[in-house]
């Protein structure tokens, strides 16, 4: 199972005022996934990094029966939650805490929002989606009270059907997210300069509108 393991890396977090979640994919590592704020406008962010035990928040597929994937994906989704409550902790409340994560990372991000909706900084998926074998609607509620959110992917992709996308970005906006969903063809199971540049604009310089 997971426990709470995480490093940092930006600017102090009261000092700062904002935090960034970042979850890694399945193989990567907390290190790999701190890399990506380096192409985003978070310089002036407090950046936090969970390990997943074994480089893995859950051993099956994103799309397999939610059973398969217990107890690990409840240990995942209990460990972002707790980073969010120790953040919260410090004086720093949701709608300060921005999120982002590739492949598994975003399945992750996905689901641990969409499970605990509210007035978030921001989320940003690169390639992801709700997890189950199909979106299980009574598992979501709450208000995201249009916090902006950005997913990526491309069309074909190995691991992530577009189609489980589409189904993701209706079920956020039926609970309030601005939801930007931008399909690449051919792009790859990667994360690319544009896919960047946009989730750039649309989740981290479009902070409630201003």
């Amino acid at each position: 199972m997971h426990t709470l393991d995480y490093i940092t890396a930006g600017k102090d977090l009261i000092g700062s005022g904002k935090a960034l979640i970042l979850l890694h994919g399945r193989g990567g590592s907390a290190d790999d996934i701190l890399g990506l704020a380096d192409a985003l406008p978070v310089d002036d962010f407090a950046l936090f990094a969970p390990k997943a035990a074994a480089h893995s928040w859950y051993p099956y597929s994103f799309m397999a029966p939610i059973s398969q994937n217990e107890p690990w994906l409840t240990s995942a989704l209990h460990v972002v939650k707790q980073l969010v409550t120790d953040i919260n902790n410090q004086g720093i409340p949701n709608e300060n805490i921005w999120f982002a994560g590739f492949s598994q990372g975003a399945c992750l991000t996905l689901e641990y929002v969409a499970r605990n909706a509210s007035r978030y900084g921001g989320v940003a998926a690169f390639t992801g989606g709700l997890i189950g074998d199909r979106v299980y609607t009574q598992h979501y509620s709450g208000d995201f009270r249009n916090t902006p959110v950005f997913i990526g992917t491309g069309d074909p992709d190995v691991h992530v059907p577009v189609a489980r996308v589409h189904e993701t970005t209706a079920l956020l906006q039926t609970i309030n997210a601005a939801v930007t969903e931008r399909v690449y063809p051919g792009m790859g199971h990667t994360i690319t300069t544009a896919e960047l540049a946009e989730a750039a604009e649309t989740v981290f310089k479009n902070r409630f509108g201003k």
